[in-house]
């Protein structure tokens, strides 16, 4: 169950990081409330998940959630780039974040 909450929590980052972008530097009202939202539900469930999951590897787990996420979202969605190397990289943060997962004992 803390693996799941700490994945929904890496999710709401993905949502976070995606909706700065929509703000406008949050000067628009109705981007900027939800974005604010994501973060604090984001960093709730994070704080919750560390109580069971080590800290260092729930940290990079949200992160690498984050940061994939963010990447995939901005190809799809802003048209960043695809490049081969790229997609490669974001890859790795997925193996990561696997390994992470699979070579982690929860207190």
């Amino acid at each position: 169950m803390n693996w799941i909450i700490l994945i929904i929590a890496g999710l709401f980052e993905v949502a976070w990081a995606v909706g700065i972008k929509y703000t406008d530097g949050f000067s628009k009202l109705i981007p900027s409330i939800f974005t604010i939202i994501c973060m604090v539900i984001s960093m709730g469930l994070l704080a919750y998940a560390v109580r069971h999951i080590p800290v260092g590897t729930a940290y990079a787990v949200w992160t690498g959630i984050g940061a994939v996420g963010t990447a995939i979202l901005g190809i799809i969605l802003f048209n960043e780039s695809k490049e081969f190397v790229r997609i490669f990289f974001i890859f790795l943060i997925v193996v990561g974040i696997v390994g992470l997962k699979i070579f982690s004992v929860d207190q």
